[in-house]
């Protein structure tokens, strides 16, 4: 049978010459077999460049050297096979032939290189490609076989050629997937792999030749005398054309090889430049989160600084004027306690664009330094744009502003300090500007203040005190008790003693509470004040008993922060515990606004120590809140009634009226009332007519320290006795300790309840 011009024979012809001693020469079988691998692994390769490549023009072109590679690897393994094969007949090839199989070979490798360029080629559609690649290398295969020209006539055994069709599928199928899987893969094991498949895919290459040629059987007609084989060289060109192969297939191995260092430095470089990239932007986010403030997107304290830092030098070298003001929103931490944190965090941001709104644009430098303190930075002209400035903040500031269903309208408090008038560094100058902010605030809020030499030498003269006090509370060294009698009207006797605190200053002499408890009440001072007050008092009430003083009460002054402390109760009995005083010898004066603040939790704390035995006192009735509610809850003996009533009596009538309603309605909740502030004989006298208690004040006496007070107890007691119905003669006494106290003159009482009292 005849197909396309090949003989397919079942038997052999019975006539004619079977020529079989046909071999084929090893040493170019085996290079055959060299360049058959060499051409899978380029192939392979050429198949991962086309995978990688992001250049539609660079894979077009890594598609075409592959197919090249494959095409030629392919042809010059049978090329050189062919070579190989050796027979006793003389045997020629066409040329013609022999490059159009050639082209066969081409078109079948470029086909299988554009399925590999496919980014996810089906297994379906692998072998479809694989069948005709397979057939375009087994056409390849037997055209050149056909170029052979001989006296010989080719039959093919139908059994082998259809096997070396399927072998030239299957080794089209494994090159395709092969080389499909390994194209993404890399390292070492990947190499191996491909080093693997680089040899298997090679012998099924060779394979499909060899069954092809094992399906040859050439026949010369009968009678026809073999011509015998002339000398040629093709063990010499074989080897010629394998390594002109193979050097082919290197340099497209090591074009691949150097695209892909060269890719990989791409994507290397493009990955540090990513990563520049990425380290820009962090560094910008971090620039960002450093000098700016997240919740308002202002500058935060940082970021102004830097600024403030820029501009004074500017300002320094060419002169000019700076503005640096402290804003302070007021009363904001109650937003906070009742509305919530979510709500004071949106506040902030309308009340950042309120002050935003109000300065002139990129010229002034608005900054929010935490919480609700908000700092600007403008340069001026003269001081009086600065005024106009906060004046226009504290305008904008009253709008009203919707927030958690609520409208509300919040006031700041300004403090203003100026360049070079007020100093001429950064730190300077925000410390100014925060002494006026506290001024502002001080003042009464929703004002502003600018900066005087007068607040910084205030601050010094409280810090340098604050630090003095620490001093002398840690070494017991300067502080003393005074103590000014009460007298009670009935009895006719001083029964009580008001104990007040001084501290002997080294500097500064003999202070009264009024220079120092503020300053301790500040920095966390006063809980120890109180407490060595308290102790003092009850071991100077213990030294009075043993004196003779078994009766004497000594009333002791609470401050409204050590008031809300729980450990007040187990201090108080400590100390009396200590000192070996009687619980009802001690009185404990508290101020009307000081109950206020938690009125729960303070009646709590009265009553435990009400329940020790102590008395307890109403100080500056009448200055507060004045309610009978609160009056009739509380655990109380005694109300002192605020000298600020009697300064005026008897010339103030209606002073006497308040007076005499407090002394009734005192009387009718079954308490005591203390007058304190009794200077003159007309209003002892009123006092007495009106059923007051206790009176207390410059009358009887000033206060003393505690050795020069039995003295003046007996001189008082002693003249009630001897002028029952003349306590004028009280305040004409001569007695020496009274004059020695060097206060000229009561000063107006402390606000809110402290350890102290002022000098009567």
């Amino acid at each position: 049978m005849e197909w396309l011009g090949l003989q397919f024979v079942a038997e052999l012809p019975e006539s004619g010459q079977v020529i079989l001693n046909c071999t084929h020469n090893p040493l170019l079988v085996l290079v055959a077999y060299l360049v058959a691998c060499a051409a899978s692994f380029a192939t392979l390769d050429m198949a991962e460049r086309v995978g990688h490549a992001e250049d539609p023009g660079s894979r077009r072109l890594w598609r075409w050297i592959g197919a090249t590679c494959l095409a030629g690897g392919i042809w010059a393994m049978h090329f050189i096979s062919m070579l190989a094969f050796q027979t006793p007949i003389d045997i020629q090839y066409d040329l013609a032939i022999t490059l159009f199989s050639l082209v066969i070979a081409l078109l079948a490798s470029w086909l299988a290189m554009h399925t590999l360029s496919e980014p996810q080629p089906s297994l379906l559609q692998y072998f479809k490609t694989a069948i005709v690649i397979g057939l375009g290398i087994a056409g390849m295969h037997y055209v050149g076989m056909a170029a052979m020209q001989s006296a010989a006539t080719a039959y093919y055994e139908p059994t082998l050629f259809g096997l070396s069709i399927l072998i030239a599928i299957g080794a089209s199928f494994a090159a395709l997937w092969v080389a499909g899987n390994l194209r993404e893969g890399s390292g070492l094991h990947n190499q191996m792999l491909k080093y693997v498949a680089t040899l298997i895919l090679g012998a099924g290459i060779i394979s499909m030749h060899f069954t092809g040629m094992a399906a040859l059987h050439l026949v010369l007609p009968e009678g026809n005398i073999p011509t015998l084989r002339a000398e040629t060289s093709h063990l010499q060109l074989g080897l010629t054309v394998a390594f002109i192969t193979l050097l082919i297939l290197g340099s497209a191995i090591s074009a691949a090889l150097a695209d892909k260092k060269l890719q990989n430095k791409e994507q290397d470089l493009r990955r540090v430049n990513m990563l520049l990239s990425q380290l820009d932007q962090a560094r910008m986010s971090l620039q960002q989160a450093a000098n700016y403030d997240a919740l308002t997107n202002l500058i935060n304290r940082r970021g102004f600084n830097q600024l403030f830092a820029e501009k004074l030098s500017q300002k320094s070298t060419e002169g000019g004027m700076l503005a640096v003001m402290f804003l302070d929103i007021d009363h904001f931490k109650r937003i906070n306690d009742s509305l919530g944190h979510d709500a004071g965090d949106e506040l902030l941001k309308v009340i950042a664009q309120h002050i935003k709104g109000s300065v002139r644009g990129h010229e002034d430098v608005v900054a929010r330094f935490g919480g609700d303190e908000f700092c600007i930075l403008i340069g001026l002209r003269d001081r009086e744009e600065a005024r106009n400035l906060a004046q226009r903040i504290m305008l904008k500031m009253k709008e009203p502003i919707e927030l958690a269903g609520r409208r509300m309208v919040m006031t700041t408090s300004i403090g203003i300090s100026l360049f070079p008038e007020d100093g001429t560094t950064c730190e300077e100058l925000l410390k100014h500007a925060d002494l006026a902010l506290y001024q502002s605030k001080g003042a009464g809020r929703n004002g502003v203040h600018f900066f005087d030499s007068n607040l910084k030498n205030r601050a010094s003269l409280e810090l340098q005190l604050e630090e003095e006090l620490r001093h002398a509370l840690r070494e017991e060294n300067g502080l003393m008790l005074y103590y000014q009698p009460i007298f009670e009207l009935k009895t006719g006797k001083v029964t009580k003693l008001e104990a007040l605190i001084r501290w002997q200053h080294p500097l500064h002499g003999l202070l009264t509470p009024d220079r120092f408890i503020a300053i301790a009440e500040n920095n966390g001072l006063i809980a120890e004040l109180d407490n060595w007050v308290l102790r003092k008092a009850c071991e100077d009430l213990g030294e009075l008993s043993r004196h003779g003083c078994d009766d004497l009460k000594i009333a002791w002054n609470c401050s409204p922060l050590n008031l809300a402390r729980e450990e007040l109760a187990n201090e108080i009995e400590r100390a009396l515990r200590s000192a070996g005083v009687a619980p009802e010898r001690l009185e404990l004066e508290v101020t009307e606004n000081a109950l206020m603040g938690n009125i729960a939790n303070t009646l709590v704390l009265l009553r435990q120590i009400r329940a020790l035995g102590v008395s307890l006192s109403i100080d500056d009735f009448g200055t507060g809140y004045s309610s009978l509610a609160y009056l009739k809850r509380l655990p109380l003996n005694t109300l002192k009634v605020d000298r600020s009533f009697i300064l005026d009596i008897p010339k103030a009538t209606a002073d006497m009226e308040i007076v005499q309603a407090i002394i009734v309605m005192a009387h009718t909740l079954h308490l005591q009332v203390v007058t304190e502030g009794v200077e003159s004989l007309e209003q002892y006298e009123f006092l007495e007519r009106s059923g007051c208690d206790f009176i207390q004040g410059y009358l009887l006496s000033r206060p003393v320290p505690l050795h020069e007070l039995r003295p003046v107890l007996e001189e008082i007691n002693q003249r009630k006795h001897a002028h029952p119905v003349n306590p004028l003669t009280l305040a004409r006494g001569t007695f020496s300790p009274v004059s020695m106290d060097l206060s000229p003159k009561s000063p107006a009482p402390h606000a809110g309840a402290s350890v102290v009292r002022p000098i009567r």
